[in-house]
């Protein structure tokens, strides 16, 4: 099935497909699997070609591995002021298993440059007026091939489609939940009551060209799609999806306005080509650089005929008869030269013009004894680690943000009791490799003992809760200070 046709079959504009090819060459990248690079022939003359796969050293997926790991993390804390609000958005993200698909996806992000979070009320018991009784809130991931933006403005995505592929009874099937904005009214006076999401879904058969829509009965009968409501009115003008990407500006596509986000390594594709190339080559120089000795035919055997060297020893070389006459020799060892420093050399060069470009400073890849070393030492406020960390924070934050209030506002609707929907939410990233922590919270206690410093501060700094919560929480202060 070709998207783009059947877009173009119901009047749906979104971004050029040409982008979407390049969201593919990133995600080839980042699985090591590049057409015509990673697989390549060599020709052996007389028309004699033969088939490789050139080895990787996989940087593509490490750049994106380590930047999730420095952006969502167990050491980030998300913080929700009211104890049932939090209490109900936790069990949510505990249900989509948040807190290891939100790393991966991150880590996805890093590869395509878009990741998108759906929640989403399903279970639900609705009365005889048509309004929601009860339900259950869920969470879909979506990955930047299946985000097709529809409307935008800055750089933010306003309206969109999402693409859910399915499998039943060896057919493929897409879901197409188009998330747009319509004017709302009063039904009974038509008072124009401003603007509200509207979710429309639609199934479609993947055959070839454009598909072959279902009609709602037929998609019903798929247990995928059971229950599945062509139109959901959500009575918002606040999307019920959040978009999040990297913080670097999209220049891959002619059109500046393009809202989704690129790959961290979508320009430095020359430089991961060219480590390949290197790591490629360091390693058949041990398979092209071995000792060989080089024996003539009579030494072979013995005089009953039984072989003198094991046959399946590669080492062992046989050459013509007579090849030997001129030097007199029996044998010939050869004793090739390994290039081990000058490839080494020329891929931890690469490695820090790769980490110096994806934002994470030089020296911090090492190739050492045929492996990649990660640096792990403490990075100053003044790198470019620092600065990296901090400009992607920004828009993870509101994403995370964003998130957390649309999980709230779905629980409102299915009637879940006591929820805050303007209750604070502080989200605290993990700053470890930034600043030595030890030395900051021993600092912290020295403050507490001068009286520089409540314990209600130091709590709510600490152990992540808000300053009410840490005062209810605080020791009996006849004991002592904390040390």
């Amino acid at each position: 099935m070709n998207i783009f046709e059947y877009f173009k079959k119901k009047g749906i504009d979104t971004i050029d497909s040409s982008f979407y090819t390049k969201i593919a060459a990133w995600d080839s990248w980042y699985r090591s699997n590049v057409r015509n690079f990673h697989q390549y022939r060599v020709y052996h003359g007389a028309s004699n070609y033969e088939r490789c796969q050139r080895k990787s050293l996989s940087m593509a997926k490490k750049l994106c591995e380590d930047i999730s790991d420095l952006l969502l993390n167990e050491r980030v804390k998300i913080t929700v002021k009211d104890e049932t609000t939090a209490a109900f958005v936790e069990s949510v993200l505990n249900a989509a298993n948040f807190t290891v698909q939100g790393n991966e996806y991150q880590e996805r992000k890093a590869a395509c440059g878009t990741v998108a979070y759906v929640p989403y009320l399903t279970n639900m018991e609705i009365d005889d007026q048509g309004r929601v009784v009860n339900a259950e809130v869920k969470l879909d991931y979506v990955v930047a091939k299946n985000i097709f933006p529809t409307a935008w403005e800055n750089s933010r995505i306003t309206e969109v489609i999402f693409v859910f592929e399915k499998t039943y009874k060896r057919k493929k099937y897409a879901q197409f939940q188009h998330h747009k904005l319509e004017p709302r009214k009063d039904e009974t006076t038509g008072e124009s009551l401003g603007f509200q999401y509207v979710i429309e879904n639609s199934v479609v058969l993947c055959t070839s060209g454009a598909g072959r829509e279902l009609t709602p009965e037929e998609w019903n009968q798929i247990p995928h799609f059971e229950g599945l409501a062509a139109r959901v009115e959500t009575g918002s003008d606040q999307p019920q999806f959040v978009i999040d990407k990297l913080n670097i500006a999209n220049n891959v596509d002619e059109d500046d306005s393009n809202p989704m986000g690129i790959s961290l390594f979508a320009n430095s594709v020359d430089v991961l080509a060219k480590l390949d190339l290197e790591y490629d080559s360091y390693a058949n120089e041990f398979s092209l650089g071995r000792k060989r000795i080089f024996v003539s035919p009579e030494m072979l055997t013995n005089v009953d005929g039984a072989p003198v060297f094991d046959p399946h020893d590669s080492v062992f070389y046989q050459l013509p008869e007579d090849y030997f006459k001129d030097t007199k020799e029996a044998m010939h060892e050869v004793n090739p030269t390994l290039r081990i420093q000058e490839h080494e050399q020329a891929i931890n060069n690469d490695l820090n013009l790769l980490s110096f470009k994806c934002g994470f400073g030089t020296q911090y890849y090492r190739f050492e004894r045929g492996s990649v070393v990660t640096a792990t030492q403490v990075i100053s406020e003044n790198s470019d680690m620092y600065r990296t960390i901090r400009k992607h924070e920004i828009i993870l934050g509101d994403a995370l943000t964003d998130l957390i209030r649309c999980i709230i506002r779905l629980g409102q609707t299915a009637n879940v009791p006591g929820l805050v929907l303007e209750t604070d939410i502080t989200i605290d990233f993990d700053d470890s490799i930034i600043e030595d922590k030890q030395t900051e919270r021993q600092e912290d206690r020295q403050d507490v003992a001068m009286g520089a410093m409540s314990l209600q501060e130091y709590r709510a700094k600490w152990y992540g809760e808000t300053e009410e919560v840490a005062e209810q929480k605080l020791p009996d202060q006849s004991g002592g200070i904390l040390m």
